[in-house]
């Protein structure tokens, strides 16, 4: 058995904050990481690539989270990447696996920095070999700076997108069109949030210039995009698509990239209970969290975009907020001064997420993102279809786990990663309810596929389920 102060989950920006603030405040600190190096999705591979032509290629937000890492290395917290973390028990005893083989660790409080996940956008075809999300292609172009051989349709919503294809541009890669899914009526409902959002005047610009980089490299972007088809039958061989001006068109292609913004990752702070609120600003769920990121559940804090979606840099001070948090609840700090520590940090955070309001309103997904025709396969993992889930719901099946229970929705390797907001959103709208009425899956353990092999690793001292 393994014990420790403070147990963080994640070594993206706000685990590797968390990490560092509360080595100074003289906490025990252990932090398991899925990732083989810290970084988490944004900061990807920043100590092998930011002194090569790829970090130059990647851009200078990227290059930021290089002295973060360093900074984090040498901060003397204890690091172990390549851990899984499959349950997390009441007083705290989380269970991780690495190299199949699981262990137990006890500690005293809890930071969950798990960052986020692409928005499931299910739509006819897209599970066809030759359709990726954006930020899976983004992986490839950091970890090995893979490019598509031949040119790409980029489908989606978002600064992600842009800055994806920036990239690509730069990386010598070539774009055959931009599918722009952003409803154009958006900008208006946006406008009213733009005052707050010059607070980070260079961040909007920086956006601008995204824009303008694709126009002169003659990018075809169309604007308005509703309805997107994939076609093929072993794979992608083309796309359908139609605007919102009624316009369709068939685009020959063996690569299409898709993205419709991003979501919190929910699942670690919904099974330990945490309670959570519906987010209709981001159109998501998120845990309801205090001041210091503490959650319904005393000493378990969430930090990060896994609390609702910030950035980076928001991250990283929620981060050294939530860490100031623990070390006040765990007697190493007293409140007055772990205020006085926090307030520029809020302050920043404060003008970071002026600029989230305006993107969270331009940016909202279409609403075939959440009504997917009947034939569309929703549950990729069961290969289930909307229209298979609407008919349960006819039936009088009005709450998403008793669908999960009736036709094994959500059950498969993802555990509802893919499906549960789909599946949320279609009892919605099939019930005429509110989202936030409806709810989310239940998640029991394992968080995450285990063998057992790795159950069975677990040594009788250890108590193990």
């Amino acid at each position: 058995m393994n014990s420790v102060e403070l147990l963080i989950v994640g070594a993206g920006p706000a685990g590797m904050a968390a990490a560092i603030t509360a080595r100074k405040a003289g906490l025990e600190v252990l932090v398991v990481d899925e990732q083989p190096a810290p970084g988490g999705q944004i900061w990807r591979g920043i100590e092998t690539i930011a002194a090569t032509k790829r970090g130059l290629l990647l851009g200078s937000a990227y290059l930021e989270g290089h002295p973060i890492v360093e900074a984090f290395r040498a901060s003397g917290a204890v690091y172990e990447p390549g851990m899984q973390l499959w349950q997390v028990e009441p007083g705290f005893r989380a269970f991780v696996s690495r190299a199949g083989v699981s262990k137990v660790i006890e500690a005293e409080a809890v930071i969950l920095a798990t960052g986020a996940q692409e928005r499931p956008a299910p739509f006819k075809g897209w599970t066809l070999p030759g359709v990726l999300t954006v930020g899976a292609a983004q992986i490839l172009l950091k970890n090995s700076e893979q490019i598509p051989a031949k040119p790409v349709i980029v489908a989606g919503s978002g600064p992600l997108v842009l800055l994806y294809m920036r990239q690509l541009l730069k990386a010598g890669g070539k774009i055959a069109a931009f599918l722009d899914t952003t409803p154009p009526q958006q900008l208006k409902s946006a406008i009213r949030f733009l005052p707050s959002a010059l607070l980070k005047a260079p961040d909007l610009l920086k956006g601008l210039s995204w824009s303008f980089a694709l126009k002169l490299a003659g990018v075809r972007r169309i604007r308005g995009v509703n309805d997107i088809e994939a076609l093929g039958t072993d794979r992608l061989t083309a796309i359908r698509f139609r605007t919102k001006a009624g316009v369709e068109e068939t685009v020959e292609t063996e690569n299409l990239l898709v993205h419709e913004g991003v979501v919190p990752n929910v699942h670690a702070s919904f099974a330990v209970g945490c309670a959570v609120e519906w987010r209709a600003d981001q159109q998501c769920f998120a845990p309801t969290v205090d001041e210091w990121g503490e959650t319904s559940q005393a000493a378990i804090y969430v930090a990060g975009d896994g609390a609702g979606i910030g950035g980076a840099k928001a991250a990283y001070l929620r981060g050294e907020i939530a860490a100031l948090g623990v070390a006040t609840k765990l007697g190493r700090l007293p409140s007055v001064a772990a205020n006085k520590m926090a307030a520029s940090a809020r302050s920043s955070l404060r003008r970071e997420l002026a600029l989230r309001r305006f993107l969270d309103a331009l940016f909202r997904p279409r609403e075939a993102v959440f009504n997917p025709t009947d034939q569309t396969v929703v549950c990729r993992c069961e290969e289930l279809t909307a229209g298979e889930i609407r008919n349960v719901v006819r039936l009088g099946r009005r709450d998403p786990n008793q669908i999960k229970a009736l036709t094994r929705v959500g059950m498969g390797p993802c555990q509802g990663r893919q499906c549960g907001y789909s599946v949320t959103q279609i009892v919605a709208a099939e019930e005429r309810r509110q989202v936030s009425d409806v709810g989310f899956y239940r998640f029991r353990p394992p968080l995450k596929p285990i063998t057992l092999g790795e159950l069975a690793s677990l040594r009788d001292e250890d108590h193990a389920i």
